[in-house]
């Protein structure tokens, strides 16, 4: 099967998919999920393109200009990650800091991503019996998702609802055959999802200038 190829240079993408694991080499559920999607990339004729940000940022030195010349040509913005301490792990956390900037991202100006989709495809270690308040994880999935939402919301992005694998540590392999299909199916058939239609667009959230501080020297 072909690996999604860490850059491709264009920057024409109408689906995004930003692939986040510190040990992939280690993964069943999110090795496979980034392949199935290198499948659909490699059959898109360059609608679809896959990004294997560990692969690309070993040093953690993210090409800012680069993301943000793909997430502007976008319409589906996708993060696939594994689910550490109940969020992201630590190399997606610092692309969402860096390349979702203030003045570009969201605030006065920030407009690149206003009216595009964001989809999560997350997996978790746990099983999806441990996300209730009588087990060991004392909250349904749903109460972790806020800050991804709210991220969407503050950038003028739908956020969609989640693809969630969970117990990926043990599930079994047709499980994860049959999720890695109705990944690269969702993937392939961005927009004609027949939900789209009745979600709400994306609520505003205006952000003043006065949210940040002035870059003018003091004096000026």
């Amino acid at each position: 099967m072909p690996e999604p190829q860490p850059a491709s240079g264009a920057a024409s993408a109408e689906v995004l998919v930003l692939v986040a694991h510190p040990q992939m080499e280690q993964s069943r559920v999110n090795l496979r999920l980034m392949r199935a999607a290198g499948e659909v990339a490699a059959a898109s004729h360059g609608r679809v393109e896959v990004r294997d940000l560990y692969a690309l940022y070993p040093d953690y030195l993210i090409d800012v200009a680069a993301e943000q010349a793909l997430l502007a040509q976008a319409k589906l913005i996708v993060w696939q990650h594994p689910v550490h301490w109940y969020s992201m792990p630590p190399l997606m956390k610092l692309w969402l800091d860096e390349v979702l900037a203030f003045g570009w991202a969201y605030g006065p100006g920030g407009t690149a991503l206003q009216g595009k989709d964001l989809w999560l495809s997350a997996s978790t270690g746990g099983p999806e019996d441990s996300y209730r308040p009588d087990s060991y994880n004392r909250y349904f999935f749903d109460a972790f998702l806020p800050p991804y939402e709210q991220t969407a919301a503050l950038c003028g992005m739908r956020f969609l609802p989640p693809l969630l694998l969970h117990g990926a540590h043990r599930v079994e392999k047709a499980a994860i055959e049959a999720h890695a299909g109705v990944y690269a199916e969702r993937l392939a058939t961005y927009p004609e999802w027949p939900e789209l239609a009745e979600l709400a667009e994306c609520v505003a959230c205006e952000v003043p200038a006065t949210a940040r501080p002035s870059t003018e020297p003091e004096g000026a």
